[in-house]
């Protein structure tokens, strides 16, 4: 038995997308990956990206927020960014880290765009919904899709 990845999701504040990978990997590929996420920053869990993940099963209501550094002595494997942001100030890592990078659409800038505009909160929500199931769609295919 070959040990798991382990794989770091990184986005901005560590509070939706992040998150989100997190919890689709737990379930998803909980056999061949060790999942955590952080952020640049720390914001907090978003309520938003609890109650759509909640809506496809998975419970991601205890995850905290935490910040890259927490990660610092962890030998990982891959730091997957999910956000432009985290992308460009991605801290280093050793070499033998492989750092991956995916850019998924920010939910919450989409859904305040949309309720600046009157949108109902359902279409602000869809916003979160149709990222979770692009980051369910990338998960679904790790490690492929990131070791090369």
């Amino acid at each position: 038995m070959t040990d798991k990845l382990k794989i770091l999701f990184l986005c901005t504040g560590n509070s939706c997308r992040s998150q989100m990978a997190e919890g689709w990997a737990k379930v998803l590929k909980k056999d061949t990956i060790e999942a955590y996420s952080a952020g640049v920053e720390i914001h907090g869990l978003n309520s938003d990206a609890v109650k759509v993940m909640a809506e496809a099963g998975i419970d991601i209501s205890d995850q905290k927020s935490k910040h890259v550094d927490d990660f610092k002595e962890m030998e990982l494997d891959v730091v997957v960014t999910v956000c432009g942001n985290a992308h460009e100030t991605c801290p280093y890592f050793p070499p033998r880290c492989k750092v991956v990078h995916i850019g998924f659409d920010d939910p919450p800038k989409m859904a305040e765009k949309l309720a600046a505009t009157g949108e109902s909160i359902e279409q602000q929500l869809d916003c979160y919904r149709k990222v979770r199931d692009e980051i369910k769609a990338f998960v679904e295919k790790m490690p492929d899709n990131i070791i090369q």
